[in-house]
């Protein structure tokens, strides 16, 4: 099975955070959100994952080598590809066009998941979705009587499900999937300037295939930083409750009380402050003197005299004063 990750998007709504990183790359609870995220598909997978293919924009060689380390952990090839312009969902899954063969899983790199049902070599085609209260914001699925799905509509305005699609597809024929992606480009199935993948799913499913739901328990957003803080502090809670969360074993704490759930990177130094619950540290930071609970913060940060809540730090951050509610990027230095 291949899984093909689009990312070439450079995250504006997680500004500042993704001014120096995609956000595909950006650190929940210690972890590169995707991941987090092929690890999630890899829970659902009968199968073994054989290749991880990345659909990115021009993030640079250091980014890529990062990305196929990510697929080396999972036991996976990895493999870049590129969407040089933003032309949609569709045109992004056909820049692997290679890759569509066999059983292919399709996952856009800004949302993880919590789902306890399995993918089966029987299933034609599964489409992971999220049961909301307001479904007018998002695209969902219309099911027939047999729980099929027959069609998929954008951000409805008269109700027409509460099942929302969030972003991740399973694809038994990748071949199949291949040729309805090219049909769009070929005959210019085109909306306010972009192909669309759900046009080929509708014409998928219009030809036979039979597309079913896969509900998840969890859906979790990273688009902002409210929505990022609050990922960061559930995953962390999952981790507990699996018991991988994690303090590196040379954390120097003196004078310090930790709160779990909590992730601390290596070589990190937390004097006179208490850190948590819900608070990740990346490597070689610095807490001094400071409060600070349910807060992201980076590798190389300096944080001293401080109160701090509800927030998300970058790396290479200097910050001296108090504030409960911060949002900085990568090398700011801040004082109060």
């Amino acid at each position: 099975m291949n899984v093909i990750v689009p990312m070439a998007g450079r995250g504006s709504r997680l500004r500042p955070h993704t001014l120096t990183v995609p956000k595909p790359l950006v650190p929940v609870g210690g972890k590169p959100i995707v991941h987090r995220l092929v690890e999630d598909i890899a829970r659902v997978c009968a199968e073994k994952i054989d290749e991880i293919a990345f659909v990115v924009g021009e993030f640079g060689t250091e980014v890529e080598q990062e990305l196929l380390a990510v697929a080396e952990k999972l036991g996976a090839k990895g493999s870049i590809h590129y969407q040089h312009k933003p032309l949609g969902t569709a045109h992004a899954v056909l820049c692997a066009a290679e890759k569509l063969t066999g059983p292919v899983v399709v996952a856009f790199a800004d949302t993880l998941f919590k789902a306890d049902f399995k993918i089966s070599s029987e299933d034609e085609g599964i489409l992971w979705v999220k049961q909301i209260e307001d479904p007018s914001a998002f695209g969902v699925i219309k099911m027939n009587e047999r729980g099929e799905i027959i069609d998929f509509v954008e951000k409805p305005k008269e109700f027409v499900s509460d099942l929302a699609m969030i972003g991740i597809y399973y694809f038994r024929d990748g071949e199949r999937l291949h040729k309805e992606l090219q049909y769009l480009i070929d005959n210019d199935v085109i909306k306010s300037g972009e192909y669309q993948l759900p046009d080929a799913l509708r014409r998928l499913t219009e030809s036979g295939v039979i597309f079913k739901p896969g509900t998840v328990s969890e859906w979790l957003d990273c688009g902002n930083k409210e929505v990022t803080v609050h990922t960061n502090q559930r995953v962390l809670e999952f981790d507990h409750a699996a018991g991988l969360s994690k303090q590196d074993e040379h954390v120097e704490s003196i004078n310090s009380v930790i709160k779990p759930p909590c992730f601390i990177g290596k070589n990190v130094k937390i004097h006179a402050s208490v850190i948590g619950p819900h608070v990740s540290i990346g490597a070689n930071s610095v807490i001094e003197n400071s409060i600070i609970r349910n807060t992201n913060i980076q590798q190389s940060t300096h944080i001293s005299n401080a109160n701090i809540a509800d927030s998300m730090l970058g790396s290479n951050v200097v910050y001296k004063g108090r504030s409960k509610d911060l949002s900085l990027g990568d090398f700011s230095t801040t004082h109060e």
